[in-house]
């Protein structure tokens, strides 16, 4: 298992909200933490833009990130959202172990 954390950014809370109950139900991830309020500025179809976002960090394994990604696009307002993976090269060992027990890999549904 290699674990991950997931960096995504929304419109607003409620819909970081929506993503991040659905996403820890479905144990896509063991954790989310959401962020309310991030000043954004970007470039989007040939202009820069500026809005205020709400992000998510979810903490997941690497092998779930194709299904978090088509579960967190299916629930997204934008058109292309931002989901980018950073990989988890150490930390808590105690809070790694509950990480890798709480979401669902493929190994653990077969063994179900």
């Amino acid at each position: 298992m290699k674990l991950i954390i997931v960096y995504i950014t929304t419109s607003d809370l409620d819909e970081a909200r929506l993503i991040g109950k659905n996403i820890i139900k479905e144990r896509l991830a063991a954790c989310v933490n959401i962020f309310d309020g991030m000043h954004s500025m970007y470039w989007w179809e040939g202009t820069i833009n500026e809005t205020s976002e709400a992000v998510i960090i979810a903490k997941t394994d690497q092998d779930l990130l194709p299904s978090l990604i088509e579960r967190v696009k299916s629930l997204h307002s934008y058109d292309c959202p931002c989901i980018v993976s950073i990989p988890v090269n150490g930390g808590n060992e105690s809070y790694l172990k509950w990480l890798q027990s709480e979401v669902n890999t493929e190994s653990d549904q077969n063994e179900q």
